[in-house]
């Protein structure tokens, strides 16, 4: 992601003050539009002598080059105090016009859609919600690609993201994230993917075999009694009633569960898409799963580990979905989330309502409800019409 010269020359000045406090010779430079790295270095010549010389990095002055550059920087910094610096492993010599570009490692690659991805503003604002959409929803999906380049000494190009694409099944959870994934390799790589990408790698959401799963309000009310263990009934009666993904139940503020408090939870800004509100629907659960007991005992929720400097939120909600495959519920737990987002659009609260409550977008909910929301709105408009036909 491009900075503007002022901005990433501050960010520049800012990283060499950091270099020089911490007792580091080397330093970074911009020179154009490109990023250098300068210090004392082996003379080229031998002798022993260390006089002040510049590498080209190879790198954009952009955000993603600037955190590309510092893990350059660290490893020539290791590489001159072992004493195994090679001038031959960091030399780009010129190419002439005519000849092949030079080929970039699949882990190179790897490396520099990593750095872009967690360069953008939007993900820094979101740490911990970032590295579980990298580890779960980007990272799988690009391995594929490039193991698939390896093994079959494949280019980077069209023809091999849609084979890695159509590898998944259709209408599938996997396939739009693969689609997301590879959309955004390729369009950092200048791939010119398939014109009807969008079309190819869409499908998630609950389609037609999924529509059937759903519970109703009174299977979601009876399965409660299936599990033994307090706490996981708790948080069980947390996803039902607040529609929360598996997650969020152990990063969600709790406190307006007290007595008369207005039983409107805040998700935290450590949970996947950051902090947002949600209300109880129905608010009546409330009650039906006891959950004010969550504010009456600090240990109230299962013993599971939330500290994110040793976990991921991704791992949390695996603890989640472990725990109703252990206790043989015949639901997951966003059938939970469906469910409450279904009720949500036949109580008629608006989309961009709901969506701001499930914390996705409102393009996301209405391509994932697709199928209820078209079913409310063709309803409204055969009442409107029917109630005209009465007046006249």
């Amino acid at each position: 992601m491009a900075l503007d010269q002022c901005a990433l020359d501050s960010e520049l000045r800012r990283e060499n003050g950091l270099l020089a406090a911490s007792g580091v010779s080397l330093r970074l430079e911009r020179r154009g539009q490109s990023l250098v790295l300068r210090g004392p270095l082996p003379c080229r010549r031998g002798g022993g002598s260390f006089p002040v010389q510049r590498i080209s990095l190879g790198l954009p002055a952009t955000a993603a080059g600037l955190i590309q550059a510092r893990r350059h920087l660290r490893r020539i910094q290791q590489q001159l105090l072992q004493q195994r610096f090679d001038w031959q492993a960091w030399s780009r010599p010129s190419s002439p016009a005519t000849s092949e570009p030079p080929t970039v490692s699949t882990e190179a690659v790897l490396e520099q859609f990593e750095a872009s991805f967690f360069a953008d503003p939007r993900r820094r604002r979101h740490p911990a919600g970032s590295r579980s959409t990298w580890q779960g929803a980007y990272l799988p999906y690009l391995r594929r690609l490039l193991a698939a380049a390896t093994n079959q000494q494949q280019p980077l190009d069209p023809d091999l993201f849609l084979q890695v694409l159509e590898s998944y099944p259709a209408a599938s959870r996997s396939r739009q994230q693969c689609g997301t994934a590879l959309g955004a390799l390729g369009r950092q790589l200048g791939v010119s993917l398939a014109e009807d990408w969008g079309e190819r790698a869409g499908g998630y959401g609950l389609h037609q075999a999924q529509f059937r799963q759903l519970p109703s309000d009174g299977d979601v009310q009876a399965l409660v009694a299936r599990i033994p263990n307090p706490a996981w009934r708790l948080a069980y009666g947390l996803m039902a009633t607040y529609g929360l993904r598996n997650h969020e139940v152990f990063f969600c503020d709790l406190s307006s569960l007290s007595p008369g408090g207005d039983r409107v939870l805040r998700v935290l800004p450590s949970s996947k898409t950051g902090e947002h509100q949600v209300w109880p629907f129905h608010p009546e659960w409330v009650e039906h799963f006891e959950l004010p007991k969550l504010v009456e005992a600090a240990d109230a929720l299962p013993a599971v580990r939330t500290d994110l400097a040793r976990t991921t939120l991704q791992q949390v909600g695996r603890r989640v979905a472990e725990q109703f495959r252990r206790y043989d519920l015949p639901i997951t737990p966003y059938d939970l989330r469906h469910a409450w987002a279904v009720r949500t659009i036949h109580i008629g609260l608006p989309d961009t309502v709901a969506a701001r409550m499930m914390g996705h977008s409102v393009t996301i909910h209405t391509r994932t409800y697709h199928h209820w929301i078209t079913r409310r709105d063709q309803q409204q408009a055969v009442d409107a019409a029917l109630a005209r036909r009465r007046v006249a």
